[in-house]
């Protein structure tokens, strides 16, 4: 498109603007290979910015957008817990400010399918549903996981690429990018103060597996048309240079199947890379060996991705994991989950002889297509040495270019900010350092660090055609979810798992007599996680002979059986605490006869 054609075209769209915005309060509506329509700017005209998850941390994304009238949630992803949160399963935003909000909510935008991206959105949807947009393979992958929640019944919506939806005083331009995972998309969205570009997660790269680069030159004329607000991922900020292509790992892997033609090939990657799984299973078929799934996740996302036609493969090339046994070792591949170190993962349970239907042996190549995430380092670590230990040669991404991340490195975001020449800038999707690093390297491109604001979870910020600025904080943080269901942080079910896991436990039980107050035979003590075993006799006995001493001195038929037992609970912890410098979770039960 030339300068001319340009501004025929953008004089065309100022003079239909108003009338489109006006026919959007009507009726929703998603235009077909349109051009973005901005939101005519006006002074006065505001947008308030909310960080629900995504800045300060990694996982978790999830940002709202909302003027007077209309409020929009660009993803709503999850993040998995540490240490620190004992039997926890996974982390979701908090979404009471949604809650507070509902009213002005009219959809949830997906920019991808990772879990950090759509994870939250069955407790979203729990509490404020509304209409889904995304991606085929993002909706297919929503669709397979709200099947384990059957009473959430969520309208989904498919976008493509250069599609624009409209929702009242947002427009929203979707734009394709290259990341780790098919069906990504950035963001162009117009609003009253002006176009903000929200990258979602992206790399550049020049040889992508499908053919479909990311989109440079969409986001180089609405650099020219205007962009207000720019906010763009922070990943791989720290990382210099430009990210290595998809592509390079398929040449890696087909060295790795030419230099083992005699041995079993295992790889693990991450389930929902499906073009990672395309070149491995390209491979397979060149090399006739017969395909085996295993791992929940792995079997799920081939199936879904197969049937929407994001991945291809000969069925007749695929076994049964408990039929591999029909097969020499040079006729199998085996994909696999489990290249985070998960502990009940396919590949975990292989490594520490569990997984009854594999076997690992000496004939066993083992390649770990991913490398691993901040804080699973340990893990991935501790597998690869026990299936070093089992005989396997083991290869992974420190010792052969058989991973590349799906993150943008330096140059790449250089150049989104090159492209887009945006008036004010927000870094987002990172911890801190991560934010502070990209800030940085904005400003070595020329912005000035009043345009820039550094933002952080619950941060609110309000956007104009002339300034940004920090509102303050809203209540924002985290939701823990497990098998019981949805609690938070300060929660006495997670107090409680710290105190177990910290210092263990302490039970006594009392027979007393009702008439005379007396104990009535020996205590019974149980301790764990206390003390060690060489001292535990000796500990019980002495806290018994305690006991017997100290009851004596109660009224126990003048006091209330509550009030008993918390005096009894109280001098265990007392006595626990003076012997051991521990305070356990400590449990006393007075049985009156």
């Amino acid at each position: 498109m030339n300068n001319d054609e340009l501004n025929v075209e953008t004089k065309e769209l100022k003079t239909n603007a108003k009338n489109k915005v006006l026919k959007t309060k009507k009726a929703n509506k998603l235009d077909v290979n349109s051009e973005i329509v901005q939101v005519k700017e006006s002074k006065g005209k505001k947008v308030k910015i909310t960080f629900l998850g995504g800045v300060g941390e990694i996982g978790k994304n999830m940002t709202a957008f909302e003027t007077d009238n209309e409020m929009i949630v660009v993803d709503a992803g999850l993040t998995f817990p540490g240490d620190e949160l004992p039997g926890v399963d996974v982390v979701v935003p908090d979404v009471s400010y949604l809650v507070a909000n509902k009213k002005k909510l009219k959809a949830i935008i997906l920019t991808h399918g990772h879990e950090d991206h759509i994870g939250g959105l069955p407790f979203v949807l729990s509490e404020v549903n509304v209409p889904i947009y995304g991606s085929r393979l993002t909706l297919a992958l929503v669709e397979n996981k709200l099947r384990e929640y059957p009473k959430i019944k969520a309208k989904m919506v498919t976008v493509k690429p250069k599609n624009v939806l409209r929702l009242g005083d947002f427009t929203i331009e979707f734009i394709k990018v290259s990341h780790s995972i098919a069906g990504s998309l950035a963001l162009c969205i117009g609003t009253p103060a002006g176009n903000i570009i929200h990258t979602g997660d992206f790399k550049i790269d020049f040889q992508p597996i499908d053919g479909e680069m990311t989109d440079l030159i969409r986001f180089g004329e609405l650099g020219k048309r205007g962009v207000s607000l720019l906010m763009c991922e922070s990943t791989n900020v720290c990382r210099k240079g430009y990210s290595m292509s998809e592509s390079t790992v398929g040449k890696e892997l087909e060295n790795i199947f030419k230099a083992h033609p005699d041995n079993r090939l295992i790889v693990a990657t991450f389930a929902s890379n499906i073009h990672r799984l395309q070149q491995i299973m390209n491979l397979a078929e060149k090399y006739k060996r017969k395909i085996a799934f295993t791992g929940r996740s792995m079997i799920n996302v081939s199936e879904v991705a197969l049937k929407i036609g994001e991945l291809f493969f000969d069925r007749n090339n695929i076994i049964d994991i408990d039929k591999i046994d029909k097969y020499a070792d040079k006729e199998l591949l085996i994909l696999t989950t489990g290249s985070q170190g998960e502990p009940m993962s396919a590949l975990t349970r292989m490594a520490a002889g569990e997984f009854n239907k594999v076997q690992i042996g000496e004939n066993d190549c083992i390649i770990i297509s991913a490398s691993p995430i901040p804080g699973n380092e340990k893990s991935v670590y501790n597998v690869i040495n026990h299936l070093f230990k089992k005989g396997a040669d083991v290869i992974y991404d420190e010792l052969a270019d058989v991973h590349v991340s799906g993150h943008a490195c330096q140059e790449e975001i250089k150049t989104i900010h090159s492209l887009t020449k945006p008036k004010f800038f927000m870094p987002i999707h990172g911890e801190y350092r991560h934010l502070k690093q990209h800030k940085e390297l904005a400003m070595s491109l020329g912005m000035n660090a009043r345009d820039i604001i550094l933002p952080d979870l619950g941060m609110q910020v309000e956007l104009t055609p002339n300034y940004i600025k920090q509102l303050g904080f809203t209540k924002a943080g985290v939701k823990l979810v497990d098998g019981i269901g949805v609690g938070d942080l300060e929660s006495n079910v997670l107090r409680e798992r710290k105190q177990l896991s910290e210092d263990g436990f302490a039970i006594a039980v009392i027979n007393v007599s009702g008439t005379s107050g007396d104990v009535i035979g020996d205590p019974f003590v149980i301790t764990r996680g206390v003390v060690y075993n060489d001292e535990a006799d000796s500990f019980v006995s002495d806290l018994k002979t305690n006991l017997i001493a100290f009851m004596k001195n109660l009224d126990v038929q003048g006091t209330e059986p509550s009030l008993l037992k918390n005096e009894v609970r109280k001098y265990m912890s007392n006595f626990i605490f003076k012997r051991t410098k521990r305070r356990p979770m400590t449990l006393a039960i007075v049985l009156v006869d």
